[in-house]
C-alpha cells in the first residue's frame, strides 16, 4: 500500500513497575534519516529499534522519543563513600598538624557526622540502570506497537495522495487529448489562411498544389507534438500502474512527474495558437501539482 512520509504514532506500557512511552513522527526528507532520543538507561538497545524500523519506513526523517518512568522502589540507591570521607578527615588533620601553632588555643574540632555527609561525594544517589531481559523485551514490543500505528497513519494518508493524485492523471489525461485534437485543426487553418492569403495576392489564381504542401509540411514539423502526447500517454500509465505497487514508490513517481514536465514544456514551446497554449499551460500547472503531491510519498 502507498505509505506518506508524514506521520505520527504512539503507544503506552503501564506496569506496577514502570511506563513506557514512545511517540514516532515523521516528515518528508529524501532518504531515510532516523533520530532517535533514548534514556541513558536504554542507549545499549537502539540498534535494536532502528533494526525495527526498517521494517515499517524506508524514507522520512523520523524523531523516535522514548520516556521511561520507574515506579519500582529499588532503582535508587544511596551509597555511602567511606574512603571519601576518610580523605576528608585526614585532610583536616594534616592541615592542623601543619597550621595549627599559628592558631594558639584553637581546639581542633571535627565535623559532625551530619556535617561530613553534606561534603562532596560523601553521600551520592545512584540509579540502578541494569536492564533486564523483560524490560528490553517490554521496550521493544511497546516500540513495535508504536511503529504498526506509525505505519497505518501513513498508510492512511498515502491513500488520499494516491487518489488525488488518480483524479489528477485522470485530468491530465482529458488535456493530452484535447490537445491531440487541437493539432489537426491548427494545421488545416493554417493551410486555409495561406491560400486566402496567396489567392488574395494572385487574384484568385491556382495555387500550385506542390508550393502548398512544401510549406505544410514545413509548418507541421514545427508544430506538431504527436511524439510528446504520446509519450505522455505512456507516463500516464507508467505513473498509474506504479500507483498500485507494494514496495516504496515515491523516486520513480518524482521521476516520471519530471518526464511528464519535459513534454509539456515541449509542447508549450511548439504552440502558436492561443487554445493551444492555454491547454499546455493547465497541462504543466496539473503536472506540477502531482510533483508536489509526491514529495510526500515514500
Amino acid at each position: 500500500m502507498i505509505k506518506s512520509m508524514t506521520g505520527f504514532g504512539r503507544f503506552e506500557k503501564i506496569t506496577a513497575d514502570y511506563k513506557i512511552s514512545i511517540e514516532i513522527k515523521s516528515v518528508n526528507h529524501r532518504y531515510c534519516d532516523l533520530n532517535i532520543k533514548l534514556p541513558k538507561k536504554f542507549n545499549a538497545y537502539e540498534n535494536n529499534l532502528r533494526n525495527i524500523m526498517k521494517k515499517y519506513a524506508a524514507r522520512g526523517k523520523i524523531d523516535v522519543y522514548v520516556l521511561y518512568e520507574d515506579y519500582s522502589e529499588n532503582n535508587v540507591e544511596v551509597r555511602y563513600h567511606e574512603n571519601v570521607a576518610q580523605g576528608y578527615m585526614d585532610a583536616l588533620e594534616k592541615v592542623a598538624a601543619s597550621y595549627g601553632e599559628k592558631f594558639t588555643g584553637v581546639e581542633l574540632k571535627y565535623p559532625t557526622a551530619t556535617e561530613l555527609i553534606r561534603l562532596p561525594e560523601v553521600v551520592t544517589l545512584e540509579v540502578n540502570d541494569a536492564i533486564d531481559e523483560s524490560l528490553e523485551k517490554a521496550v521493544e514490543d511497546t516500540f513495535e506497537e508504536a511503529c504498526r500505528m506509525f505505519r497505518e497513519a501513513r498508510q492512511k494518508e498515502g491513500e488520499h495522495l494516491k487518489n488525488d493524485i488518480k483524479q489528477k492523471l485522470a485530468y491530465i489525461h482529458e488535456l493530452v487529448e484535447k490537445i491531440e485534437q487541437r493539432s489537426p485543426e491548427i494545421l488545416a487553418e493554417y493551410k486555409q489562411k495561406i491560400m486566402n492569403k496567396v489567392e488574395e495576392l494572385l487574384e484568385n489564381k491556382q495555387i500550385d498544389d506542390a508550393i502548398l504542401a512544401t510549406e505544410l509540411t514545413v509548418f507541421a514539423d514545427k508544430v506538431c507534438v504527436d511524439e510528446e502526447t504520446v509519450r505522455l500517454h505512456s507516463h500516464i500509465k507508467n505513473m498509474e500502474d506504479t500507483l498500485s505497487k507494494e514496495e516504496p514508490i515515491g523516486r520513480k513517481l518524482d521521476f516520471l512527474a519530471q518526464e511528464m514536465n519535459r513534454e509539456a514544456n515541449t509542447i508549450l514551446s511548439k504552440a502558436n495558437d492561443m487554445k493551444l497554449s492555454a491547454e499546455a499551460i493547465e497541462l504543466k500547472t496539473e503536472i506540477e501539482k502531482i510533483r508536489e503531491q509526491i514529495q510526500n510519498i515514500e
